[in-house]
């Protein structure tokens, strides 16, 4: 009798214990299961890759009122944004690097329309190769192309445009050697083989010779017997250094020059392109900025209006651009 009850009570063990393992089985493992997946996705170490990647946007703004405000004054707002992204690649013997800039400002100030003060838009990649990982030097190749996004005016005249999308646009192509232990801080560019076109697709500013290229030709009446041309091609040197250094805590400095001059036309008629840039990061999203920007090319002529009323071609000049701002940046 006691082992009948002894084998019972075993039966019926057994049999509650597989009926709740069957349930357990049934409904809660394919949840566990994905939970412990996205767990251990999250969780695990990333992959090991060669690229690098930059998302940035920042904006910045002021803004100045007056109200009854006894030293007089006029009421203004400024608004400047910006977006850069980068894809780099890097290996023991390959660099490519990939960068868009893309920038642009207005300004609306009391009894005036509203003014562009800033229109940028960027394109640069470039490819670097060495034998070993000794070296220091690259064979490289670069590619830039730069143009604006709206068109510019000789304010307070918003009639006529001096410069628009693609009037200018730039492309330089060329090949040589860069040197730098570091390339993303330090790095030295020469090419001895360097193309560069100038667009100007407008066919007014190009009828009237801007930025270079080829005027039209006119009758004595001044009608046009034929259009002026819309690119300026060239082959020259093109030499360039690029910087980026920490020179205090939360202060970088990035300073970019590029000099070119062309072998057929202007020979040792250098245009120069210096970019200087301080920037003072106050957290990880508040960033002071202190810059400049000069430029010399002999193909961009400037023009005055004399006592008569007349528009005169002078001749090149030295440009020059300074900015001071404060602003958000975001990475992701």
């Amino acid at each position: 009798m006691k082992r009948l009850v002894y084998f019972t009570l075993c039966c019926v063990i057994l049999l509650t214990g597989k009926t709740v393992h069957a349930q357990h089985v049934a409904f809660p493992l394919p949840i566990k299961k994905n939970l412990v997946k996205r767990l251990t996705e999250q969780l695990a170490p990333k992959p090991e890759t060669n690229w690098q990647e930059l998302n940035r946007v920042g904006i910045d703004l002021s803004e100045v009122a007056f109200v009854n405000w006894n030293a007089g004054g006029s009421n203004s707002i400024s608004g400047l944004a910006e977006v850069v992204l980068e894809r780099n690649y890097s290996d023991k013997k390959r660099k490519w690097r990939n960068k868009l800039i893309t920038r642009y400002g207005v300004n609306s100030q009391e009894g005036q329309e509203l003014r562009k003060t800033d229109d940028n838009l960027e394109l640069t990649s470039d490819f670097g190769y060495r034998r070993d990982t000794l070296s220091n030097w690259y064979y490289s190749a670069k590619f830039r192309f730069a143009s604006q996004f709206t068109n510019g005016y000789k304010y307070p005249d918003t009639s006529t445009p001096i410069s628009q999308f693609m009037a200018p646009g730039y492309i330089f192509l060329g090949v040589g050697g860069e040197y730098g232990q570091r390339l993303d801080n330090l790095s030295i560019y020469a090419s001895p083989l360097t193309y560069k076109s100038t667009f100007v697709l407008d066919q007014d500013l190009a009828n009237n010779g801007a930025f270079g290229v080829e005027p039209a030709v006119r009758d004595a009446d001044g009608n046009i017997i034929r259009e002026g041309s819309n690119v300026n091609s060239e082959l020259g040197i093109l030499i360039q250094s690029s910087l980026n250094a920490q020179v205090m805590e939360n202060i970088n400095l990035t300073n970019l020059v590029n000099l070119y001059t062309d072998y057929l036309k202007s020979f040792g008629n250098v245009d120069i392109d210096w970019e200087l840039n301080l920037n003072f990061k106050v957290n990880s999203f508040v960033l002071a900025k202190v810059g400049s920007h000069l430029k010399y090319d002999n193909d961009v002529k400037i023009t005055e209006t004399n006592v008569d009323g007349e528009e005169v071609v002078m001749g090149a000049r030295t440009q020059w651009k300074q900015q001071l701002g404060i602003g958000v940046v975001v990475d992701f």
